[in-house]
């Protein structure tokens, strides 16, 4: 079986300001389950516009020790990568993120777009979607992913409410304010 989270959350800031906030999110005090965050790669496109990202996410196991008797969920940390693309030209900022640890035994999987919002450009809009499916594990497939459904939840309600303090800290150290966004 395959469990998924779809939102959308309207941000009431430019996009440029949104993505960038984004790569200061973690790790943070807000979030405990994300221990560093490593920049591995990272490239500028002046022609066609877009900026990319490959980053490492090492996150702490969240598992519940009672299913941490199966010995290969038994792992301190866990790693997640994530790519990014942030295009001038359309403009829109692009995420798509996966598990690394535990890929032959389950497939957790998301991808987020920003773009300016059609009401106002500028605010930005996110529309974020995430899959989790264990193909292993027999019954204890079921638990785990119906455990990382709830923790995909109250994540994704975690990272947006970072997401929120955060802009608003950085927006207010910037003088921008959520009716005139000038962002250089």
């Amino acid at each position: 079986m395959v469990v998924s989270v779809t939102i959308q959350h309207l941000f009431k800031y430019p996009l440029e300001f949104v993505a960038n906030t984004h790569f200061q999110k973690y790790p943070s005090k807000g979030e405990k389950f994300v221990v560093r965050v490593d920049t591995v790669e990272h490239r500028r496109d002046v022609v066609h516009g877009i900026n990319y990202w490959r980053r490492i996410a090492v996150c702490a196991n969240v598992i519940p020790g009672i299913l941490r008797t199966i010995n290969v969920l038994n792992e301190q940390n866990f790693l997640l990568e994530e790519e990014a693309w942030l295009d001038f030209r359309k403009p829109e900022f692009r995420l798509q993120s996966c598990n690394i640890t535990w890929s032959k035994y389950a497939h957790i999987w998301e991808e987020s777009t920003f773009k300016p919002s059609q009401d106002n450009p500028k605010w930005t809009v996110l529309e974020q979607h995430g899959v989790v499916e264990v193909k292993a594990f027999g019954p204890f497939g079921r638990v785990l992913e119906m455990f990382a459904q709830r923790f995909l939840q109250s994540g994704v309600k975690r990272g947006l409410r970072i997401m929120e303090e955060l802009l608003q800290e950085r927006a207010s150290k910037a003088y921008i304010t959520q009716d005139n966004p000038s962002v250089s």
